[in-house]
């Protein structure tokens, strides 16, 4: 995997996806598959069964030593003095302004050994404030993203699948676990981005299609990025440079949840002042009531005012209707809310809703 940035990237599963027929795209950098037999079909499977999704266009950084605790603690918003080893964590990276650079998994491997995931587009951004903050504290950083392939198996069969297959133990949610795979090192992980059961695994690129052809041969469905989009707006995972960026801070994009600002991360001044006074703005779910799919950009409108704009948005298929993401004015952030969104010059009626829009109980 080259370390240019404006170098066309290659999954090591390329040459699988072309052979299965996948439809590719372009995505942050790397030609990834969005859909092999269709986005819906892959999404209900999801649901209902189990969905493969090569996630291996994320990046990993290492980080180690005796400052590492200390390290993180400046750079990530969520205490990291909480996760035991074994133990993961979702965390926002913050530029001096408190706008989210990135969100992040860590993973504590050991004593002082963590990994970090990073989003595909925000690897090299992220490096770079790692390597800089890196100066003042015990502790090497390393960019780990070469040494892994990264497969998601993701559904309410996804576990019982893998442990079958793989002959593996599997972490409990937010855990991980090193284990061997192709009697090769890999780390098995508890996460997930579709808000169903399943697990995570970082695997040496070189058997990635191996394991990914048996586990397909085990039944479950080769899945692409469409899928894990609608998946994830489902369950109102945002996701960076569309719901998530360097001008959003987190408790706008309601993730103070994740901030604990006593441990003094970068921006973390700036995001108590947020937590106390409030925001302008609110990243709020919404359902259009109808019909009408909105896109990012899409205006949204209260009255004959325009109050803010669609970030993400798609048509559900858990749900049948149009749903998303939208950074609207805080007055009408509240569940219920009825507001209306420009959708190609027509305006559709819509509701600001609760997190998260579909749940296995709704």
């Amino acid at each position: 995997m080259p370390n240019d940035p404006t170098e066309m990237r290659f999954s090591p599963l390329h040459e699988a996806h072309l052979a299965s027929g996948a439809k590719m795209v372009l995505f942050s950098g790397w030609q990834m598959p969005v859909s092999f037999d269709g986005i819906k079909e892959e999404h209900i499977a999801v649901r209902t069964h189990a969905g493969l999704f090569d996630v291996s266009h994320m990046g990993q950084i290492e980080v180690e030593g005796p400052g590492a605790l200390a390290f993180l603690q400046r750079l990530l918003t969520n205490d990291v003095a909480l996760m035991e080893i074994g133990g993961a964590q979702y965390s926002c990276l913050l530029n001096d302004d408190a706008g989210v650079i990135d969100d992040l998994i860590t993973y504590r491997l050991g004593g002082d050994r963590y990994l970090v995931v990073t989003n595909a587009g925000n690897h090299e951004a992220d490096l770079i404030q790692f390597g800089k903050v890196a100066r003042d504290f015990d502790v090497y950083v390393r960019d780990a993203a070469s040494r892994y392939a990264m497969l998601a198996v993701q559904g309410p069969n996804a576990r019982r699948i893998v442990a079958g297959q793989l002959r593996i133990e599997l972490p409990p949610r937010m855990g991980v676990i090193p284990q061997q795979i192709g009697r090769r090192p890999a780390l098995v992980c508890g996460t997930g981005y579709t808000g169903e059961d399943g697990v995570e695994i970082m695997l040496d690129p070189e058997i990635a299609p191996a394991i990914w052809a048996e586990l397909v041969d085990a039944g479950v469905v080769p899945c692409g990025l469409g899928a894990r989009d609608t998946l994830r707006l489902e369950v109102c995972f945002p996701l960076h440079g569309n719901d998530l960026s360097e001008s959003i801070d987190p408790v706008t994009a309601g993730l103070g949840w994740a901030c604990s600002e006593q441990t003094g991360f970068i921006g973390s001044d700036k995001v108590a002042v947020f937590r106390a006074n409030g925001t302008d703005e609110r990243l709020v779910p919404f359902e259009i009531e109808g019909d009408g799919i909105a896109r990012g950009g899409n205006p949204v409108i209260s009255g004959e005012e325009t109050v803010g704009e669609v970030t993400s948005g798609t048509w559900s298929p858990s749900l049948e209707n149009g749903i998303g993401f939208a950074l609207i004015r805080s007055d009408l952030a509240e569940p219920g809310t009825a507001i209306e969104i420009d959708v190609r010059g027509k305006r559709r009626p819509a509701r600001v809703s609760s997190k998260p829009l579909y749940s296995k109980k709704r």
